[in-house]
């Protein structure tokens, strides 16, 4: 069995590359909201904390949805004051001013709000148009910002869409720059469905260093329905993108779509970097331990590839 500690992977470096990556942890938050069954509050507590020991310095903690829409995470306002002390980056999401509101109560210091590239997903998600959902968030954004709140902004389906197909990369462009100018100091590009391939990535990053749209402030969020992940993972990485959503043992999907699969593992994205030398901070063999202790709390294995070959969980 290859393990971490007799020295592999072997470190290769490649020419075009950033020295470091900042992973995104979004386990506890996107990972968890798909879950059939309610994970118990002092269950996620322990997942945050266990992903800050593994070196993750970025975690997204949770949501503040309303109950109703997404009741995995209707905990919020008891989970974020157990996790508030650690020393890392704690994201939450807001989908509106009430859901702001009771981020900022708690201490919260950077949000996040998520906006559609498509029309179809805009109505299934917020039962809205693109740009309804937009002017929705500019007072979020807006007030964000005067309490000195850093806001990131997600965008769904930026590669393919369930009911429409291809989406037009001049149409992400443009909500990409629209999130900008309202304020966001970070973009997310998500592939929601899974659908996208290295080519398409580097095309529409390409595209949006043609809109002015400044590299370091992109990040990508792949989902592997198609394997793709890693692979349109290092096709940003060559563009320069150094921000990589990814979710602890490949948690995850989304409740509005239903052909999305779990989100890239943060497991095999560290096995990836580490062998093209590119630091992540990240204590693989703690985040491995970590996923296996979260899909024995979820009763079943863990998706990775790398939690399964490094843990010797049953493939």
């Amino acid at each position: 069995m290859s393990t971490p500690e007799l020295g592999l992977p072997m470190t290769v470096r490649a020419d075009g590359l950033p020295a470091r990556v900042r992973i995104h942890e979004v386990g506890p938050r996107d990972g968890l909201q798909n879950e059939k069954e309610s994970v118990p509050t002092p269950v996620k507590a322990e997942f945050v904390r266990r992903l800050a020991d593994a070196g993750l310095t970025t975690v997204e903690a949770t949501s503040f949805v309303h109950p109703k829409w997404v009741p995995q995470l209707a905990d919020a306002e008891q989970l974020y004051p157990l996790v508030a002390d650690l020393p890392v980056a704690l994201p939450v999401l807001v989908p509106n001013e009430r859901g702001l509101e009771r981020a900022l109560a708690l201490g919260a210091r950077r949000v996040a709000v998520f906006a559609s590239a498509t029309e179809s997903f805009a109505r299934a998600n917020l039962n809205r148009t693109v740009d309804e959902a937009i002017a929705m968030f500019e007072p979020v954004v807006a007030r964000a910002k005067a309490e000195g709140v850093h806001v990131r902004g997600y965008l769904s389906m930026c590669f393919g869409d369930p009911w429409e197909g291809p989406v037009p990369v001049p149409q992400v462009v443009r909500v990409c720059r629209t999130l900008l100018a309202m304020g966001c100091d970070e973009l997310s590009l998500g592939d929601t469905i899974g659908v996208a391939t290295p080519g398409h990535v580097a095309a529409l990053l390409s595209a949006l260093t043609e809109a002015q749209v400044p590299t370091d402030v992109l990040g990508v969020h792949f989902h592997d329905t198609y394997g793709q992940a890693l692979a349109n993972t290092l096709a940003a990485l060559q563009h320069g993108v150094t921000t990589v959503d990814a979710s602890a043992g490949g948690l995850g999907g989304c409740p509005y779509a239903r052909s999305a699969t779990g989100n890239l593992a943060t497991e095999d994205l560290v096995w990836m970097l580490r062998g093209l030398g590119i630091d992540t901070g990240v204590d693989l063999g703690r985040l491995v331990a970590t996923s296996a202790w979260m899909a024995g709390r979820l009763g079943r294995p863990s998706p990775s590839r790398t939690v399964r070959a490094l843990s010797h969980q049953e493939q």
